[in-house]
């Protein structure tokens, strides 16, 4: 054994990431020199509306579309908190199956409806779109209302259409594709659907200590040196700060509804205004197709291509056991996200097989445009390693993987 691999063996100090899940925050996109926001969809629509988080924007959605009482056809693989936004609202969810792939069948969809149907939920899942367009049909065809979620799909697109542009209304989700402290959006696009409630402004507190740590995802690995430091003590006093004050945390993994009427930040707007939205979509995508030729036949890969005008918001794969993976992977630097393994108490375990199933294997593996060509590489290469040291493999064919490729100290 090499020193070079003899130091990858050791588990990193606490805190010393390599690849982070979400984006991280370069200083000098705080005071951006140009904007780009209003040349691309949905920030160039006018009827989109800011919230701190997505699932605010789904309850003034619900609210304001008065649909307390009324039924929803909602897919059976979700997240959590969305559905937790539609219950809060007073929305019935019913649910429509979900199969391996993260695929959704219309026609399943179209035979769920009933004279109680109200709208139809529709979820692409990172960044690629549903069959939003034979729903679309169905929901014109039977005067229903359709919500495309683009949370995990913000600047993705269904060939040339951008998602969130069919239905009558889109979710999306901002700081999961871009380096925002927080931000949620909803765009409003039906003739007659008056505009969501006015909001307040978020902690200024908590905003900088997000900040501090999406900034310092730059230095952890690379130095863990005073800036790294540096950042840690503003996080801290920034919490402490908040906590004496009594400001609720906002961007827990469930809904409060107290806090709905928080908006977005104005230095997630500052931030916003200056990210360059077609180098992103690149960058996602020449990450996402790397990290597909250096898997290709060695995971099980859910999505095995990558359609025009998808942003993908992760590399998903298919292990059989989630945990020992994350914690090797992160012990190596790697933030992989244990893709929506909780069920919801409305949906258990035992109804819908293929979503046990997601929910105990899939797991995202990060190609956001904080990587590199060399970092994509890396990742592969610890991804490798480490289902070949847990045997965890599900492919016969591991022989057609590509070898890992030999680190130096400029990786």
């Amino acid at each position: 054994m090499t020193a070079v691999n003899e130091k990858r063996e050791r588990k990193p100090k606490h805190g010393n990431l390599f690849v982070s899940a979400l984006p991280p925050l370069h200083p000098a996109m705080i005071f951006p020199q140009r904007s780009c926001v209003s040349n691309f969809y949905p920030f160039s629509h006018p009827g989109l509306e800011y919230f701190y988080c997505a699932r605010n924007g789904i309850y003034a959605l619900a609210r304001s579309w008065k649909l307390a009482g009324k039924e929803v056809l909602f897919p059976a693989y979700f997240h959590g908190v969305e559905l937790e936004a539609l219950l809060a609202a007073g929305v019935v969810p019913k649910f429509y199956p979900v199969h391996k792939g993260m695929l959704v069948d219309g026609e399943e969809i179209k035979s769920l409806i009933t004279t109680k149907t109200s709208a139809v939920y529709v979820i692409h899942y990172l960044g690629f779109p549903g069959p939003v367009q034979q729903i679309l049909e169905v929901c014109r065809s039977r005067n229903l209302l359709l919500v495309e979620d683009c949370a995990l799909a913000l600047l993705s697109r269904t060939g040339t259409i951008p998602l969130g542009s069919l239905g009558d209304a889109a979710i999306f989700c901002l700081y999961k594709t871009l380096p925002l402290p927080n931000g949620g959006a909803v765009l409003i696009q039906g003739p007659g659907l008056h505009k969501l409630s006015v909001r307040c402004s978020s902690s200024f507190f908590s905003e900088i200590a997000y900040s501090g740590s999406l900034i310092s995802s730059n230095f952890k690995f690379s130095t863990g040196g005073p800036v790294h430091r540096s950042l840690a003590i503003l996080r801290k006093q920034a919490k402490a700060a908040s906590h004496l004050l009594g400001v609720v945390e906002v961007g827990t993994e469930h809904f409060d509804p107290s806090l709905v009427n928080v908006g977005m930040s104005k230095l997630s707007q500052r931030i916003l205004a200056g990210q360059d939205f077609d180098q992103i979509v690149e960058q996602r995508r020449r990450n996402f197709l790397h990290l597909l030729d250096r898997l290709r036949g060695f995971c099980d890969i859910v999505f095995t291509q990558l359609p025009e005008g998808v942003c993908p918001l992760a590399f998903p794969i298919y292990v059989r056991e989630k945990e020992p993976i994350l914690e090797r992977l992160l012990t190596r630097g790697i933030q992989a996200v244990n893709f929506w393994s909780v069920h919801h108490p409305l949906l258990p375990a035992g109804v819908y097989p293929d979503v046990d199933e997601m929910r105990k294997t899939v797991l995202e593996i990060p190609c956001h445009q904080g990587l590199t060509s060399e970092a994509v590489d890396r990742v592969a290469d610890e991804l490798i390693t480490v289902l070949l040291d847990l045997d965890m493999n599900p492919s016969q064919n591991k022989a057609s993987a590509k070898a890992p490729t030999v680190l130096t100290a400029s990786n």
